[in-house]
């Protein structure tokens, strides 16, 4: 039985998410459906995080076990063929050690999240950026932004379904920036709740858009209430970057 690494980038925008739903397609199926096909083993996908419906994918890690010899190149190239038409490729494929886990090993992960800030109706962005058509003032939300880094009680910016042990997180990074009519805000943790990202994005939209003042933040932070929560931002918009192993 070979371990084997796996890097994604998927279009979330026709999956229920990352992990294998009773109701719906997911990128896990997608995938462990084309290995099946390959290798006529039943396989299971483990990935370094879940997502949402709707939530896209640069870099997302998975690993999977296969007993039928394969080289990581061919592996690669038989994935990609049984994935079509499914918005997902495998972008690298390498031997893993038996006791690397895509999500237990990982120390790190980041997301970013994409606002098309205009009034013109998005066309090559269509569900890939949340439209936000009132002018947003990236500085003060780039401010507003530094008051969540750190370690935190996010019950706020936590969904109600969220199965997290604890809602204490220590946020490493959070940075919003400007390249043209697009703000990026860029998060960075060693794990996030769910709907954590989403929350923070919709709030310090919030604050670009001038309905909350910069320190709103900060008091919907200390509140820890969920209907403290100003806005919940749309999975359009958000994408997992990377996860990241301490072998680097």
């Amino acid at each position: 039985m070979t371990r084997f690494s796996l890097t994604l980038e998927f279009d979330g925008a026709p999956f229920m998410g990352m992990q294998r739903q009773a109701h719906g397609p997911s990128v896990q199926q997608a995938v462990e459906d084309a290995a099946f096909a390959i290798t006529g083993e039943p396989v299971i996908m483990h990935a370094a995080g879940r997502t949402d419906a709707g939530v896209h994918g640069l870099g997302m890690r998975a690993h999977i076990d296969i007993a039928k010899p394969f080289t990581p190149f061919h592996l690669m190239e038989a994935l990609n063929a049984r994935l079509r038409p499914h918005p997902v490729a495998v972008l690298s494929c390498e031997v893993a050690a038996d006791d690397w886990h895509a999500r237990f090993s990982c120390i790190g992960r980041a997301y970013l999240y994409r606002i098309a800030n205009r009034r013109a109706p998005l066309t090559l962005e269509r569900g890939k950026a949340w439209q936000v058509a009132k002018p947003l003032d990236e500085a003060a939300m780039q401010r507003a932004a530094q008051t969540l880094v750190g370690l935190h009680d996010f019950t706020t910016f936590r969904s109600a379904h969220c199965q997290s042990a604890s809602p204490l997180k220590t946020l490493d990074r959070l940075a919003v920036r400007r390249e043209g009519d697009m703000v990026l805000i860029e998060a960075e943790a060693r794990s996030f709740l769910h709907h954590q990202v989403r929350s923070m994005v919709g709030c310090l939209a919030l604050v670009g858009m001038g309905r909350w003042r910069e320190e709103e933040i900060g008091e919907a932070l200390a509140a820890r209430d969920r209907q403290r929560l100003g806005l919940n931002a749309p999975p359009d918009g958000l994408y997992f970057v990377k996860a990241v192993y301490p072998e680097g």
